[in-house]
């Protein structure tokens, strides 16, 4: 579906968990996982925003860490940080790359 993206550096993750705790989730993950229009309305978001945040609603069956993994595997994105049933994932726009990476 998308490009992979590269493993990211610990100065990177860090620099993107600064920018992502100012933001809200714009995915819920409910009960039925991660299904192919979960995964539709993320590649969508990553490529408007780069970055973007995750919940996994208490209703889903899934743990968060198996969720994230498949999510930003299926879209090619970086999974930058898991907290609790939020969680972090970033790639580079191809049209119109927004955050610099030190």
């Amino acid at each position: 579906m998308a490009r992979q993206e590269t493993d990211l550096t610990g100065k990177q993750k860090r620099y993107l968990r600064g920018l992502g705790s100012t933001i809200d989730p714009v995915i819920q993950i409910g009960k039925g996982g991660v299904v192919p229009g979960v995964i539709k309305q993320a590649d969508d978001a990553l490529e408007a925003r780069e970055l973007v945040k995750a919940r996994v609603l208490n209703n889903c069956l899934e743990d968060t860490k198996q969720v994230a993994g498949v999510l930003s595997r299926e879209t090619g994105a970086a999974l930058v940080q898991v907290i609790g049933h939020t969680f972090l994932i970033y790639r580079t726009s191809s049209e119109n790359p927004k955050i610099k990476l030190p």
